[in-house]
């Protein structure tokens, strides 16, 4: 894993390894995706979908992370790559190390950037057309099993 990446880690495992210092739901695995989201926000990629063009962190996360918020942001916009394919690999890389330090339960916000992330990939590749994702629609399709 790239240094900086696990400096960013350190850093905010160390901090949210405090129990006073994390938030309701806390997982481990959060930090690995707040992160990810950072670096993909930084990464600014062209073939992301339009309503995906920044991931928005969770209040509760950025709220908790207290001063080192700020050196974490400043360590990960220092990262840079020669194109965006080099970077979509490093950032695929970075989810793919993360995803296997957890076990399944853990890995549910984590597995959604990787969805993400791979599907931007195709497509790069050409694999997948690009298409906007329909957020009223989505949120209409889900029903609760207790509700049936």
């Amino acid at each position: 894993m790239n240094e900086k990446i696990k400096k960013v880690l350190e850093i905010w495992h160390k901090h949210f390894d405090k129990e006073e210092n994390q938030y309701s739901e806390y997982e481990s695995s959060d930090i690995e995706y707040f992160v990810g989201c950072m670096i993909y926000n930084h990464l600014s990629f062209s073939k992301a979908l339009s309503t995906l063009k920044t991931m928005d962190l969770s209040y509760d996360f950025l709220s908790s992370c207290s001063g080192e918020y700020d050196e974490i942001k400043e360590i990960i916009e220092s990262i840079s790559f020669e194109d965006e394919l080099s970077a979509l690999e490093f950032l695929q890389n970075y989810i793919d190390e993360s995803r296997a330090k957890y076990n399944v339960d853990e890995l549910y916000l984590l597995n959604r950037l990787h969805k993400h992330i791979d599907d931007m990939a195709k497509r790069y590749r050409g694999e997948l057309e690009e298409q906007d994702i329909d957020f009223a629609k989505v949120g209409t399709t889900y029903v609760n099993p207790l509700l049936r």
